[in-house]
């Protein structure tokens, strides 16, 4: 049975760094079992802050990298390099040092097709959707997704995650990616893994900061309609974290 956790820190860069730490000690406990992990990364300002976080962190030494894989919950379809693409603000926080030292294989970067990329691979969101699920599937025992042991969300001020946004068809998108076109928030074409996607992780850490998600954070945890409140139905398998700073809690009851 899975169990939902709301752990409130007083601004966000103290939630980013308590969530860099909380994120590399549950490497070293998964990695103290089994190997590989399997690591579900999330853009936002407070998702590249914890990734900054952690490339600060005395306990990134500890991990072995050449055991983590990490994957991206949505990503804009712009070209590889953009710099509003989650991959490339990722890369600068963290992944670009740690590949450079040769701590993490570039092998174990799974990124999101770019705009751009070979034509039958990415020419639309859906075709980059579609490599996106192949790749998932060759990292996976019975064809679906891998094992993913933490999968990070932001969560925007409308409530949504990934790129499932309130009252698009992409909340019923059937599979484990999606292509997205007309995001309220631009750019306008997307690439997300759907809440089928998101399920199968063994813990999802929802990581929002800022007043303006209060109203919404405070929805998705008494419950609300996932059309109105996509968060909702942001639930891991084992646990479910949702990892906030004060402003961010300040309308729950």
């Amino acid at each position: 049975m899975s169990t939902r956790l709301v752990v409130v820190h007083p601004d966000a860069a103290v939630l980013a760094e308590a969530a860099a730490a909380r994120l590399l000690t549950r490497l070293l406990d998964v990695q103290s079992v089994r190997s590989p992990a399997h690591v579900v990364l999330t853009g936002g300002t407070v998702g590249i802050r914890t990734l900054a976080a952690a490339a600060a962190s005395p306990l990134r030494s500890a991990v072995d990298w050449s055991g983590v894989h990490l994957w991206w919950g949505d990503e804009r379809f712009l070209p590889a390099g953009d710099p509003d693409r989650n991959e490339t603000q990722a890369r600068e926080a963290l992944l670009d040092d740690l590949v450079a030292t040769g701590a993490l294989p570039e092998v174990n970067i799974h990124r999101m097709p770019a705009r751009g990329d070979a034509p039958s691979e990415a020419a639309t969101p859906e075709e980059a959707a579609a490599a996106y699920a192949d790749e998932l599937a060759q990292h996976s025992e019975v064809g679906t997704t891998p094992h993913f042991d933490v999968l990070l969300l932001g969560m925007g001020p409308d409530g949504h995650v990934a790129s499932l946004f309130p009252e698009h068809h992409a909340l019923e998108a059937p599979g484990y990616t999606v292509g997205v076109h007309g995001s309220p928030k631009p750019p306008p074409e997307r690439v997300s893994l759907t809440f089928a996607a998101i399920g199968r992780a063994d813990e999802v850490w929802v990581v929002a900061a800022g007043g303006e998600k209060a109203e919404q954070a405070a929805a998705a945890l008494a419950d609300g309609p996932v059309t109105q409140v996509p968060a909702v139905r942001a639930v891991g398998r084992h646990r479910t974290l949702w990892l906030v700073d004060a402003a961010a809690a300040s309308a729950r009851d």
